[in-house]
């Protein structure tokens, strides 16, 4: 009797250390992944017209976005309370799951007539940095955001930050983004979106 209250004493001590170990690690890349999905949905892949698709997005693209958020450098609504919330290492583990997950394209429909006029300006203003019309894999390759097969309404709200200057943006893209928009206006955002939508 003794020796089986031993036993299951050091079984105890032992799960009791093992428990320990894992809490002191923190929560797992998939854990913290976890807490996305309510806007983002499962896997990173977005149901909702307002949340980007997170599946498959570059891993450097998702922490440099996370840290903006947090810093209040990139606009947005709830993200900048939300990304207070995590650590630079809690970024780096959610960007590793995500980067890992398979990308869907949104189920949207698109205006064939303005996507072939955005598929012009794609390839003038928008493809030495988007390749491949914006598509996932040279997004991956690239290092950029994954603008084909996105929400058309999410794609609205972020070109519209970075036009109006709510949302920095890089030298090449601020020149090239204000050019096209001088010239085409606002109907040449909504054709690069149908352009987008459709090209999946």
């Amino acid at each position: 009797m003794k020796k089986v209250k031993a036993l299951q004493a050091a079984l105890v001590a032992c799960g009791l250390a093992f428990a320990g170990t894992a809490m002191a690690s923190g929560p797992s890349s998939e854990a913290l992944a976890f807490t996305c999905t309510g806007c983002h949905g499962p896997n990173g892949n977005s149901v909702g017209p307002a949340s980007p698709t997170l599946a498959g997005m570059p891993k450097s693209v998702m922490v440099e976005t996370m840290q903006g958020f947090k810093s209040g450098d990139i606009n947005s609504t709830i993200m900048g309370r939300i990304a207070k919330g995590y650590t630079d290492e809690q970024f780096e583990l959610m960007a590793d799951y995500f980067a890992g997950q398979k990308f869907m394209a949104a189920n949207q429909t698109s205006d064939a007539a303005m996507a072939k006029k955005g598929a012009k300006l794609h390839d003038k203003y928008c493809e030495k940095c988007h390749s491949e019309g914006g598509s996932i894999e040279m997004a991956i390759e690239d290092e950029v955001g994954v603008l084909a097969g996105q929400w058309k309404p999410y794609l609205h709200y972020s070109l519209n930050d970075f036009v109006s200057g709510k949302r920095p943006m890089p030298k090449k893209m601020k020149k090239k983004l204000e050019t096209m928009h001088k010239k085409e206006g606002d109907a040449g955002i909504q054709a690069l979106l149908e352009f987008y939508a459709g090209n999946k």
